[in-house]
């Protein structure tokens, strides 16, 4: 296992900003996640573990410690029941995984197409969007135990499954090393059309749309919002949608309604996210001010997509998180609300 120093993170993320990694690693097996492991505790270093860098704020100041960056391979297929399950990797790059499962015609995370990072991100954060989200379809997760050093598989249940959350970031934040997870696909099943822009799309076709299309489709709509990586684009480089979709209660919601009323606006109303009460961050930030392109000449909000925050050229950790606490701030002074973010913050 090699060894590195002095390692630049910035390039590993898709935001492209933050300072170097003291020590720096890649595992392509579990036995050389075991070994990093070791290694940090034998030099008392703290550890980062990193995926396809997707979903990452890293601070200007870097990583003091060792970052282990997952990089196990494997895609492994058999039937169960009336499912496929597939055996993935964490180290495998999640959108290849997705199209890997369509090309078997199996169903259950098509419009998931398009999302950067790897697959071992998916579970920590419950990555969804356009109306699926991984929770429905991961059976297990393998996963490395830090208390005890030993490899467990958890269960879809174990997990607890939440909105863009799960023990792994939550209550067991920094306890487990996710080194595989099995999905369990439809073989043969339709695609999900909840999402607002894929109903308009199908909405004239006659016949039900393939999972391939589908897959293509969102690509499009991803794309279209600046949300494909698409390199040179500048309005690519971010960390995806910077904030959560806010989760209401009743009472919330209809306190969130009235103020809309009260400036002649209506909320927004998208079945995707009507199923979990949810309204769009998007929104929100638009109606607090904030246009798309809004910014700097190094970081603003993308041209396209109102909860993409983008490095402009050559932006700083700092100037992102600026960025993203002058939405906050003025989100909370016009609807009350207090917009959570998506990423995960290192160094800071």
């Amino acid at each position: 296992m090699l060894i590195q120093e002095n390692v630049p993170l910035a390039p590993l993320t898709t935001l492209k900003v933050g300072g170097p990694a003291r020590y720096f690693v890649q595992a392509y097996t579990i036995a050389e996640v075991s070994e990093a492991v070791s290694l940090a505790r034998s030099r008392n270093l703290a550890l980062l573990v990193l995926g396809g860098g997707s979903n990452l704020v890293i601070s200007d100041a870097g990583w003091p410690g060792l970052v282990l960056k997952i990089t196990i391979p494997g895609i492994e297929e058999r039937s169960q029941g009336d499912k496929s399950l597939f055996e993935v990797g964490a180290g495998e790059e999640w959108d290849k995984f997705v199209a890997h499962a369509v090309s078997r015609n199996c169903s259950g995370i098509e419009c998931l197409s398009g999302i950067p990072g790897s697959v071992g991100g998916t579970p920590v954060q419950n990555v969804g969007a356009y109306g699926q989200e991984v929770a429905e379809t991961i059976e297990s997760v393998l996963a490395l135990d830090l208390k005890d050093g030993q490899v467990h598989e958890l269960c879809k249940e174990a997990c607890s499954f939440r909105y863009r959350t799960s023990i792994f970031n939550t209550s067991e934040r920094g306890r487990y090393i996710i080194v595989r997870v099995t999905y369990a696909l439809t073989p043969g099943g339709e695609p999900t059309i909840l999402y607002a822009d894929l109903k308009k799309y199908f909405g004239g076709w006659n016949t039900q749309p393939s999972l391939a299309t589908t897959r293509e489709v969102v690509r499009q709509i991803r794309a279209s919002k600046a949300m494909l990586i698409t390199p040179g684009d500048e309005d690519c480089r971010s960390a995806g949608s910077f904030f959560k979709n806010p989760v209401l209660s009743d009472e919330q919601y209809k306190e969130l309604s009235n103020r809309a009323a009260a400036k002649g606006l209506q909320i927004p109303s998208y079945p995707a996210l009507q199923a979990q009460r949810k309204i769009s961050a998007a929104w929100l930030v638009e109606h607090s001010g904030f246009r798309k392109g809004y910014g700097n000449e190094r970081a603003g909000i993308s041209r396209k997509h109102a909860l993409a925050i983008v490095n402009r050229d050559n932006a700083t950790a700092a100037d992102i998180v600026a960025l993203k606490e002058e939405i906050q701030r003025r989100v909370e002074e016009v609807w009350r609300l207090r917009l959570e973010t998506e990423p995960v913050f290192v160094g800071f």
